[in-house]
């Protein structure tokens, strides 16, 4: 008994000690919460795009344009009406030269990507020569884009669209590794088509 009033009294005393001594003692992990940063208030994020789409339904900025019940794109019933041809379209050769119900015109292969695009479907889809082509195509598309621009007097900004300066300034290793990659697909892929005309 007289061991417990002695600890409860020590105890007390150790208390009033750090008191005295202006500081409070905490355990090692514990930290002083009084430094941490306020959390920003909803006022001072407002200005980000998109913030607040968590929030609660009736704060949330996009709730004036959703829909209850939402927007529903009905099933097609029957089968889908084919869409007229009135530019030229690649099929693969998986579908035996019949062309899905509805398909994109906006990028009709011409010039010598397109010429390339039509030699790539020639082959099967699982032809790695198919695949390679197409990407050298693409590259090709791009070059001629570029010719595009200048034939209607537009001058394109290669460097700054393609990213390449900024790849120079703060990834260079990388843009060479992607030069050389790129030049010896393109190198694949007329070999590969050399070999086969042979």
């Amino acid at each position: 008994m007289e061991h417990r009033e002695h600890h409860a009294n020590g105890h007390d005393h150790h208390h009033d000690h750090e008191h005295e001594h202006g500081h409070i003692h905490r355990h090692a992990l514990q930290g002083d919460f009084r430094d941490v940063p306020r959390r920003p208030s909803r006022e001072q994020l407002a200005h980000i795009n998109g913030w607040g789409a968590d929030l609660d339904r009736k704060n949330r900025p996009a709730v004036p344009m959703e829909r209850t019940p939402p927007r529903f794109i009905h099933q097609h019933e029957g089968k889908l009406p084919q869409q007229e041809e009135n530019v030229e379209v690649l099929v693969s050769s998986e579908r035996f030269g019949q062309i899905t119900p509805i398909f994109g015109t906006a990028q009709p292969p011409k010039g010598l990507s397109g010429a390339l695009r039509r030699i790539a479907f020639k082959w099967s889809e699982n032809d790695l020569r198919h695949w390679l082509l197409l990407l050298a195509a693409d590259r090709v598309n791009v070059v001629e884009g570029i010719g595009e621009d200048l034939a209607h007097g537009k001058v394109p900004n290669v460097l700054g669209e393609m990213g390449i300066k900024a790849e120079w300034e703060h990834n260079r290793s990388g843009l060479i590794k992607k030069a050389a990659v790129a030049g010896a697909v393109v190198g694949l892929a007329v070999y590969l088509t050399r070999r086969r005309d042979r």
